[in-house]
């Protein structure tokens, strides 16, 4: 890390969900897939839809599907009441190490928040399912209809939620794969951390603090 750039101890860390500890795009493409089919669209290539995993997910029906705005509202409906029906198991594919983290973290006293674009109902799911959701202090998602799903409404949002139990706030960092990660926390003065194995490119970690590829490198960062 370059001299002045925030790092550890961290006061509270911020984690996104899908492509930092879960890979849940297989899930989360077959419901789009269907989705679509149920609005009579076509289905994109595989390669286009895994744009829909990370950011907000009427973003996607707007800029991927080519849907205006009352088709995408039917439509995250149609997806929303695919992903209450089938609950969290297709969304709780691990990557390796990141629960052992998540764990390690908590164990060490230090704050986690999770901050998400997905369902704040659906991500509080696969929390449970995957028995780490007490190790956060606060979890937070997109609302059922959307108008909280940017990543910097969804941090803002935690924010508020973290200050109502008087964490630390004094140094935070964000641990996500996207760009909007990066975007979202900086409107917020937030640092980022890019982890390698999710859904974002290279270009998408410009003005992260630092690029990780491991589990074990995260984990040098954050403990």
């Amino acid at each position: 890390m370059i001299p002045n750039t925030p790092s550890k101890p961290w006061s509270c860390i911020l984690f996104d969900l899908d492509g930092t500890i879960t890979d849940s795009a297989p899930g989360i493409i077959g419901r789009l897939s269907r989705t679509l089919t149920a609005m009579g669209r076509p289905i994109p290539l595989p390669a286009e839809l895994v744009a829909f995993v990370g950011p907000p997910i009427l973003d996607g029906f707007r800029d991927v599907a080519s849907m205006n705005e009352e088709e995408a509202k039917e439509a995250l409906v149609v997806y929303r009441g695919l992903a209450a029906s089938e609950g969290p198991q297709d969304d709780a594919a691990v990557y390796p190490g990141m629960l052992g983290l998540v764990r390690a973290l908590h164990a060490a006293g230090i704050p986690l928040a999770l901050t998400t674009s997905k369902s704040e109902v659906q991500a509080a799911r696969v929390l449970e399912h995957l028995g780490i959701a007490s190790c956060f202090t606060v979890v937070t998602g997109s609302s059922e209809d959307e108008t909280r799903s940017s990543k910097a409404d969804v941090i803002e949002e935690a924010l508020r939620r973290l200050r109502e139990q008087e964490v630390d706030l004094s140094n935070l960092v964000l641990v996500g794969d996207r760009e909007h990660d990066v975007v979202g926390a900086a409107e917020h003065g937030i640092p980022t951390i890019m982890v390698e194995w999710g859904y974002g490119s290279p270009a998408e970690a410009v003005g992260a603090i630092a690029v990780v590829h491991s589990v074990d490198q995260l984990r040098s960062a954050l403990l």
